[in-house]
């Protein structure tokens, strides 16, 4: 099964923004544990700045990724259509 190159890029670009999230948002909260609370409030603010534009390219990207809904065809009219010619076939008269 091949992938287009499109969702491949959206692929790399969700990886990405969720790296590039959590890594900062995980030393922050090592920091903390061992009590280096400035390091942990300035990788807290990296992360916060880091996921507001991230967190909107991210929800793009899986849209990308996510499958297309079936295309539905129209079933037949729920009323009598008249056609044509004097014929009508419509059930009940």
């Amino acid at each position: 099964m091949a992938t287009s190159p499109a969702k491949w890029a959206s692929l790399a670009l969700l990886v990405a923004a969720s790296v590039a999230t959590a890594g900062p948002t995980l030393i922050a909260l090592v920091a903390y544990r061992l009590r280096l609370v400035r390091t942990a409030a300035v990788f807290l603010v990296l992360a916060i700045v880091i996921a507001v534009p991230a967190v909107p390219f991210a929800v793009l990207a899986g849209r990308d990724l996510a499958p297309a809904p079936a295309a539905t065809t129209p079933g037949p009219p729920g009323y009598c259509v008249e056609h044509s010619g004097g014929d009508t076939r419509c059930p009940g008269g």
